[in-house]
C-alpha cells in the first residue's frame, strides 16, 4: 500500500470589487470544459508561489489589472482519491489598471443582487453565496416590546447592519408573526435582508426569505427544498454538523461559541484555532459567533469566516 499522500491543487480566484461595490465575471470559453458559463477570475498557484502572487499574477494575465488591497473571503476544499483541490477565493477591492478579457473571454460588471441571474459551474455556487452576504449578521436579542425590537433594529440598520436574523423564543406565534411584519418594511428600505430563526413550518408560512435552523431543527431537516423561501442556513458546533449542513445544501451556518458568552457562560468555547480548522474542511460559508464584536471582523476573515454574527455587539 502506497502511504503517499494525495497531491494538492491550490487554485487562488478573486470576487472583485469596483467602486461601487459591482462584481466582476468572467464567462468561459464555450470550447473549454463548462464552457459558457460564468466564473470568478483566477487560476492555478504554481509550486513554491505565495497565494497573493499567484491571484496578482492571474488577474493581471487574465484581465490586465494589478492588485493592491485583497482580504480572505472563503477557502473551499474538494478531496479526491489521487488529489486534492484546494479553491481559496479572496476579495479584491483595490487594483490598479483597467479590467478586460485579455484573453478574449468576454467580462461583465454585476451588482451582488444580479449573480443569482448568471449560471456558474456547481463548484462555484458557495463563492456565489459568499459574494452576496454580508459580513456582519444581526441577531435580535431580548426587547421589552415591539417598539422597542423596532428601535433596536432601526438603531443596527443605521451602523450599517444588512442583515438581521429574528430571534425571539419568548414571543407567542402571533406575537412573532406580528413583530415580522413591523420589521419587514424597515429591512426593505435599508436593503437588508430579513431572516427568522423558528419553525420551518411557521417560516414557510410567514413567506419568509431566509430561514435560520438550530441544530436540532437541521437535524431532523429532510431535503433544503422543505423551505419554501430563498436562504436557508444553520446553528452548528462541531464538524458533523457542518457536514450535515454542507449535505443538505444550505448556504453558510453559524459556528459557535467562538469565545466565552455570556448567554452561554458554561459552555466551553471552541477557540480560534479550532474554529480555523473547521472552516478549513466546510464547503459553505461560516460566520464566527459568540462573543464577537466589530474589532474581531478583521480577525475571524483571516481564521476563514465569512464574517461575524452577534447580539450584543449591535443589539
Amino acid at each position: 500500500m502506497s502511504n503517499t499522500e494525495p497531491r494538492l491543487i491550490q487554485v487562488a480566484a478573486a470576487v472583485i470589487l469596483d467602486g461601487e461595490q459591482r462584481i466582476l465575471l468572467a464567462r468561459r470559453p464555450d470550447d473549454k470544459h463548462q464552457g459558457g458559463l460564468w466564473e470568478f477570475p483566477g487560476g492555478k498557484v504554481e509550486a513554491g508561489e505565495a497565494v497573493a502572487d499567484a491571484l496578482d499574477r492571474e488577474l493581471y494575465e487574465e484581465l490586465g489589472i494589478r492588485v493592491r488591497s485583497a482580504r480572505p473571503l472563503i477557502q473551499i476544499p474538494h478531496h479526491y482519491a489521487d488529489k486534492s483541490v484546494l479553491l481559496d477565493v479572496f476579495v479584491v477591492d483595490r487594483f490598479d489598471g483597467q479590467a478586460h478579457g485579455r484573453e478574449g473571454q468576454p467580462v461583465r460588471w454585476v451588482s451582488a443582487q444580479q449573480l443569482s441571474d448568471y449560471s456558474f459551474p456547481a463548484a462555484n455556487r458557495p463563492i456565489v453565496a459568499a459574494a452576496r452576504l454580508p459580513a456582519r449578521l444581526l441577531i435580535t436579542g431580548v426587547a421589552m416590546d415591539a417598539a422597542d425590537y423596532l428601535a433596536r433594529t432601526e438603531r443596527a440598520l443605521a451602523q450599517g447592519l444588512r442583515w438581521v436574523m429574528l430571534r425571539a423564543p419568548e414571543l407567542a406565534e402571533a406575537d412573532f408573526c406580528a413583530l415580522y411584519r413591523q420589521l419587514l418594511p424597515l429591512c426593505d428600505a435599508a436593503g437588508a435582508t430579513l431572516g427568522v430563526n423558528c419553525d420551518l413550518a411557521l417560516a414557510n408560512r410567514l413567506g419568509a426569505r431566509a430561514l435560520h435552523l438550530n441544530r436540532h431543527r437541521l437535524a431532523q431537516l429532510g431535503a433544503r427544498d422543505e423551505f419554501q423561501g430563498e436562504w436557508l442556513s444553520a446553528s452548528c458546533h462541531d464538524a458533523a454538523e457542518l457536514a450535515r449542513a454542507a449535505e443538505l445544501q444550505l448556504d453558510f451556518v453559524t459556528l459557535s461559541p467562538v469565545t466565552h458568552t455570556g448567554s452561554h457562560p458554561d459552555t466551553r468555547p471552541l477557540g480560534w484555532q479550532a474554529f480555523a480548522a473547521l472552516c478549513a474542511e466546510a464547503t459553505l460559508p461560516v460566520y464566527a459567533l459568540g462573543g464577537m464584536l466589530d474589532d474581531n471582523l478583521p480577525g475571524a476573515w483571516e481564521h476563514g469566516a465569512q464574517g461575524i454574527a452577534a447580539i450584543g455587539a449591535w443589539w
